[in-house]
C-alpha cells in the first residue's frame, strides 16, 4: 500500500492539483484558480489527437490478438520443455533496449532498406514504398513491441483449459477451429482481455514509436503530453491531458474487470 502511495497515489494528486492552476509567462506554475485548461482540452485539435491515438492503438490490439492467440494456442501443444523454449523466445525481444529495437525498424523499412531492396531485388516493385513515416509504421512498431504482452496472458489462460473439454467437443461433432470458437476461446476471454489492456494501454501512451517511425506526421496523446511538459513548458494543460488519460484508462480497466466477472459468472 506504501508502495501504490508514493508511486501512484501522489503522483495522480499532484497532476490534477496543477491542472486547476495557470501556467506561468516564461513556463512552470501560477497558482491562480482556473479551468480554462480544461475547456481547451475540448478543442478539436486536442480532441482529434486523442482519436487517432485510441483508434491506432485499437489497431495494435486487434492485430496482436490476432496474432497472439494462435500463437499462444501453439505454444499450449507443445512438449512441456518445448513450451519454455518458445515462451523464452515470445520475451526475448524485452532483452533488448526499446529504443534500439525501434531503430531497427527505421533499417527495415527505410527507402534503401531491407524490405524495399529486397522488393526490388526480386522485382516485385520498380519503385521504393513510402513505409516509413506512416502510420503504418508507427502500428507495425507498437505491434512488435507489446505482442508479447499479448501472447503471455492468453498463454497463462489457455494453459489452465481443461483439454477433455475440446476434446469432448471434437467427439461430439464438432470440427476443431468450432470447438476453438465455442469452447476455448470463451474460457479464455479473462486473460484475453487482460492481453488487449496490457497492449492498449501502454500503446496509448507510447510517444517514441510516433517519434521515430512516424516522423513526428502521426501525433499521439504520448507525444502530446511531452510536449507540454518538456517543450512548451505549459504544466497545467499538460496535467490536464494527462489525467483524461488516467481516467479513460481506469474506465478501460473498470470495464475489463466487468467483463471478467460476467464470464466467470460472478455476477
Amino acid at each position: 500500500m506504501g508502495y501504490v502511495i508514493a508511486f501512484m497515489v501522489l503522483p495522480i494528486a499532484i497532476i490534477a492539483t496543477y491542472s486547476f492552476f495557470q501556467r506561468g509567462q516564461y513556463g512552470g506554475i501560477v497558482y491562480s484558480l482556473t479551468l480554462d485548461n480544461f475547456a481547451r482540452a475540448l478543442d478539436s485539435l486536442y480532441v482529434g489527437i486523442l482519436g487517432t491515438s485510441v483508434a491506432l492503438s485499437s489497431t495494435v490490439t486487434l492485430l496482436a490478438l490476432l496474432i497472439g492467440f494462435p500463437t499462444a494456442l501453439a505454444i499450449t501443444k507443445l512438449r512441456p520443455q518445448h513450451q519454455n523454449i518458445a515462451l523464452v523466445l515470445v520475451i526475448l525481444p524485452f532483452w533488448t533496449n526499446f529504443l534500439i529495437r525501434t531503430y531497427a525498424w527505421i533499417v527495415l523499412l527505410s527507402s534503401e532498406g531491407l524490405l524495399n531492396q529486397g522488393l526490388l531485388g526480386l522485382g516485385i516493385i520498380s519503385d521504393p514504398l513510402a513505409l516509413l513515416y506512416t502510420p503504418g509504421a508507427v502500428v507495425m512498431g507498437l505491434l512488435y513491441a507489446y505482442l508479447p504482452l499479448m501472447v503471455l496472458p492468453i498463454y497463462a489462460a489457455l494453459s489452465r483449459i481443461d483439454p477433455s473439454l475440446r476434446e469432448a467437443a471434437i467427439d461430439l461433432g464438432a470440427s476443431r477451429f468450432t470447438a476453438i470458437r465455442q469452447v476455448v476461446f470463451p474460457l479464455a476471454i479473462p486473460g484475453t482481455l487482460v492481453g488487449c489492456v496490457f497492449v492498449f494501454v501502454p500503446s496509448v501512451g507510447n510517444f517514441i514509436v510516433p517519434e521515430l517511425l512516424g516522423g513526428g506526421k502521426t501525433v499521439m496523446v504520448g507525444n502530446l503530453i511531452r510536449d507540454q511538459f518538456l517543450k512548451a513548458r505549459d504544466w497545467p494543460f499538460g496535467s490536464v491531458l494527462a489525467i483524461a488519460m488516467v481516467v479513460m484508462l481506469v474506465l478501460l480497466f473498470a470495464l475489463q474487470a466487468r467483463i471478467t466477472k460476467r464470464v466467470l459468472g460472478q455476477g
